[in-house]
């Protein structure tokens, strides 16, 4: 069952239905519980695919139950550390010895989501952070909620039970139905129409690709390749979330926000505040924050001070990377986003050092200094991609067909080409949202968004049916 099907949503409105029937908190689990499993069973018809899977749920489990009944510092270090390899091992890591990997086909679907929640569970129980002793069917909803399996977001458990566990239930008033199922509409929209139409362009353009082709036209197509998939990773990803934000919506649960207008971040730092933010506010929290606190204590030089963040950004954005895949090719991924933002720290502490705090604020406010900053984010992020998406192979052939000239024509068009284009985007829509009706922005207005959000699923429906096709599959369904 694809994550943004009409499959999906038809299953997804019959748990929503169901649901809404009872009242109780029990009924609410049971609820979701069954639906969680309906759902996982839909990936795979031989129940042995499913084993490795249970068993990593039950360490999870009888570890948190483990912590929460008191445990030593060692006993909390050797349970997160062989949860990490447990998990390195299932997701068959290539620096591990092939022979040493389970020799029958599993499902390993959702488990790169679940890890991050039962790693949370067993830091939280260590530190007596969580609210009350965790049940099965409350461990088993908050790690298999089939609205999260798949691609997140990550959410806390506290946030979780405070809504499932929750007496009274969450108000759903027409006004919040409607916005969640505006929410789902743009989803379905995003994914169906935008992210097929880009990875369909980005497809064609490396098919097309040679060494024989006349100078413009191969950075022309380079340029296609490489700045399609970000857009195309955004609709694909965004959308699969707004679409689960508003059936958890219907749900009455709320699901954190993963993205946040991140193509209009001014530097690297910030654009991981707003792209996947669950999985970046999980590590800053997790790895990030105690790393920094670490050295803080251990240096307390006050020359040394401002450049104690570059070193845990850079490992906190390596193991991103790590997270990601487990090739070679991720490696690089994460050392590219390790570099991105350390040297991005090390820019903000050395600028405000050379010119003064107040005058580097004021460079920072410039909108010209902005666009360009915000088009380097763009183009940063555009070439840590090449390992996320392509091989070794890909990157071989793409490299011998455009040519060194080639190459530097690209990504100095993408450059500038994205600090315009961009530039010029967050002009208009500061212009258009500048435009009110009764106090209110225009475009924003209920009517409005009735009209837009009807042509949206107008044109979803008929490109889903004019097409006859599965829709396309969530990238980080692989993750």
């Amino acid at each position: 069952m694809g994550s943004a099907s009409f499959q999906f949503l038809a299953f997804a409105l019959i748990v929503v239905i169901v649901h809404n029937l009872g009242r109780s908190v029990a009924w609410r689990q049971t609820i979701l519980l069954v639906a969680s499993l309906c759902f996982l069973a839909t990936f795979s018809t031989n129940p042995l695919a499913y084993l490795p899977l249970v068993g990593f749920l039950a360490i999870g489990f009888l570890g948190v139950r483990a912590m929460q009944n008191g445990s030593t510092r060692l006993a909390f270090a050797l349970l997160m550390c062989g949860t990490i390899l447990i998990y390195i091992w299932l997701k068959k890591y290539t620096f591990i010895p092939e022979p040493l990997f389970l020799r029958f086909p599993y499902l390993t679907i959702g488990l790169s989501y679940i890890f991050f929640r039962v790693l949370h569970l067993i830091i939280d129980a260590h530190q007596n952070m969580l609210p009350e002793r965790i049940g099965l069917i409350s461990y088993l909803n908050y790690t298999l909620n089939f609205a999260t399996l798949v691609s997140g977001p990550i959410q806390r458990y506290q946030d979780f039970e405070r809504m499932q566990l929750a007496p009274v239930r969450l108000p759903l008033t027409a006004f919040i139905s409607g916005a969640a199922l505006e929410r789902i509409v743009i989803g379905f929209f995003k994914v169906n129409v935008l992210s097929l139409l880009l990875s369909s362009v980005q497809q064609r353009a490396l098919v097309t690709l040679t060494p024989n082709q006349p100078f413009p036209n191969r950075v022309l197509i380079g340029i296609v390749i490489a700045a399609s998939y970000p857009l195309y990773l955004y609709c694909n990803f965004s959308g699969y979330i707004d679409i689960v934000i508003g059936i958890a919506r219907f749900l009455r649960l709320e699901l954190p926000e993963n993205f946040n207008r991140p193509f209009s971040s001014d530097n690297f730092i910030n654009f991981w505040s707003r792209w996947h933010i669950t999985l970046s506010d999980w590590l800053k929290t997790y790895v990030y924050n105690p790393l920094a606190i670490s050295l803080v204590r251990r240096f307390r030089s006050p020359q040394i001070e401002p450049f104690i963040g570059v070193l845990p950004l850079f490992v906190t954005f390596f193991l991103i990377g790590l997270w990601h895949g487990r090739t070679s090719e991720f490696i690089v991924y994460g050392v590219l986003l390790g570099l991105g933002v350390s040297v991005n720290r090390l820019w903000q502490v050395l600028i405000a050092k050379a010119i003064g705090r107040k005058r580097y604020r004021v460079l920072a406010a410039d909108p010209i200094y902005i666009a360009f900053t915000r088009g380097l984010t763009f183009t940063w992020f555009t070439f840590t991609l090449l390992w996320f998406w392509s091989s070794w192979a890909q990157i071989g052939a793409m490299t011998r067909a455009l040519q060194p000239t080639a190459i530097a024509t690209v990504w100095l068009a993408i450059f500038l080409g994205a600090t315009a284009v961009l530039a010029v985007y967050e002009s208009l829509r500061e212009w258009i949202l500048s435009i009110e009706l009764r106090d209110e922005p225009l475009l924003l207005s209920r009517y409005v968004r009735t009209v837009w959000d009807t042509a949206l699923l107008t044109v979803s429906a008929s490109v889903v049916a004019f097409l006859n096709a599965p829709a396309p599959d969530i990238v980080y369904k692989a993750f």
